[in-house]
This record gives C-alpha cells, structure tokens and sequence, in this order.
C-alpha cells in the first residue's frame, strides 16, 4: 500500500521568498505523524500543497496514493485548519451538513455523537458560538465521516484542557482504527502524547526527522548530587553523556543527554547523601532543536 503522504523535492516560492524548500517526507499508514517548527516555518504552506489549496512552485505530493487534485482523494481527507472561517449565518448542523456534502455526506448518528460528545447545540448559528465552540465545529467536520486521513493544524487552540484532552482521546481512538494523522501543533506535550514520529521544519527546509523515542533519548536530565566531604567534578566529566559539570558548595549538578547509568556507577564511588533530580520533558529537546 502506498505512503498516506509522499512528497518529493517539495518547493513553493513566492517571488524572491522560499516558504519551503525541496521537502522529502514518507508518512505511513495508520501513524501520527506531528509537523512542528516556528511560525514562518512553511507548516501551513505545505499542508496547503498537500490538499492543493496552494499549487507546488516544484516538486510533487501524492496523498493516499493519488493526486491532491483529484477529488476523489480530498473526499478521504478531513482537514481542521489553524483558522476556521465558517459563515456566521448558518446553524451548526447546517454548516456541518456542507462540508459532509463535499466529502459524499456523513451519517447522521455518527454527527449526533461527536455532538454529544462536545456538547454542541446544533441549532445554534456560527455567528453566535465562542471561539472554543467555533473550532469544536471544526473538529468534528474534520472528524466526521471517517476519513482514511486527518490533517490537523492546531487542532486544540481555543479548547479548554478538558476539550484538549478529548481531542487527544479521538485521535487516539481513530488511530487505533487505522487512520492516519498529520499533526501541526506548537503545543509540544500533546505532540509527544499521541505522535510516532516528527518532522521539524524552519525556515521551509526539514532539519530534523526522528521518532518520538529517538527524541526522548536526547533529553537532557539534571541531578544533583549532595556529598559528604569535598567534591571532585572532574569524575564525571569524561562520562559519556555528560554534558556540564557544576559545583555549588559540596553539590555536584550534572546534566546529561541520554542514560544516567554512567553517572549513576560513578556515584557510587563518593559518599552521596541525597540524589535530586530535576525532571526534563520533550519540550527540552523540541526547543533545542528549534534553536
């Protein structure tokens, strides 16, 4: 079976501006994919190319095996975009009803429990809705329907951590079922929640491609150890892994990427009288990568 998402030498150019650059990616079948970098990195640009919102300068995207521009493609696609822009005229149930028509309809009992699930009044009309229940209506006609693929671009802004966090359990859930998902998100942890791998793009160039477990191998931990008597540092700065070496009284702060057993055996060779550790997440190693 074909890659959900293949492009190949990727290019959009807007006069003398680059917005993304000869981008190579391969995303599987039924995994999370997250596509991260700054603002003005060329995210949105490229997720434009790939549902031919926006037509490539160079270079060639095929989604679920087959052109973006062919319809029948796009109608196995749910989008949410970063910005919605529904009428303000129409109900909720009417503006969920159009965009189900442009994909072959979505089934109605499948419509009333995604409503359900983020108490949505259906009869209200876009106009007077929140903004958090704005993009609950973009979730669910992304969602509705089933599609084979999910490209989502900040899907969580504007929801509340309760919606966030059933937004997060849908992907899961859709995940488990098959559906492939193509996330843009600046909001690192739920990234590291639900994605396999990551693409990192600025500037419009791919600077980083690895899976979440790779990433995790990169965080960099700090521990302190508190010892009895003097502190001799230079111990443990041949270490591998062993990024910095600090000495604050008789406390030996050591930052390290990747296991702490090096550090942990050579310990062992100094009275310690308390080990602290200050936790590190992915964002660590996101904002290293960014910079």
């Amino acid at each position: 079976m074909p890659a959900a998402i293949a492009t190949h030498g990727l290019t959009k150019r807007f006069g003398e501006l680059t917005a993304v650059a000869d981008l190579d990616l391969e995303v599987e079948r039924g995994e999370v994919f997250g596509f991260l970098g700054p603002n003005g990195a060329g995210k949105t640009t490229t997720i434009r190319m790939l549902l031919d919102i926006m037509r490539p300068t160079s270079g060639t995207a095929e989604v679920l095996g087959g052109s973006p521009r062919d319809i029948a493609v796009r109608a196995r696609i749910g989008f949410l975009p970063a910005d919605l822009a529904f009428d303000p005229r129409h109900t909720v149930r009417e503006t969920i009803q159009y965009f189900g028509n442009l994909r072959g309809g979505f089934a109605a009992d499948e419509v009333e429990a995604l409503l359900d699930r983020f108490t949505l009044d259906a009869h209200r009309t876009i106009g007077n809705l929140s903004t958090g229940n704005r993009r609950k209506v973009g979730v669910i006609q992304a969602f509705a329907g089933r599609p084979e693929l999910l490209i989502l671009d900040e899907p969580t802004s504007g929801l509340d951590p309760l919606l966030q966090h059933e937004v997060l359990t849908l992907i899961e859930e859709r995940v488990a079922d098959g559906t492939t998902v193509f996330l843009s998100s600046h909001v690192l942890p739920e990234v590291e929640r639900v994605a396999h791998r990551v693409a990192i793009l600025r500037e419009g160039r791919l600077i980083s491609l690895a899976a979440i477990d790779d990433l995790r191998s990169r965080v960099r931990q700090h521990i302190e150890l508190h010892i009895v008597g003097t502190p001799d540092a230079s111990r443990f700065r041949d270490l591998p892994g062993v990024v910095a070496v600090e000495v604050n009284g008789n406390v030996i702060a050591i930052t390290v990427e990747g296991s702490l057993d090096p550090v942990i055996k050579r310990a062992a060779d100094f009275n310690v009288e308390r080990i602290v550790s200050h936790e590190s997440d992915l964002e660590d190693a996101f904002l290293d990568l960014y910079r």
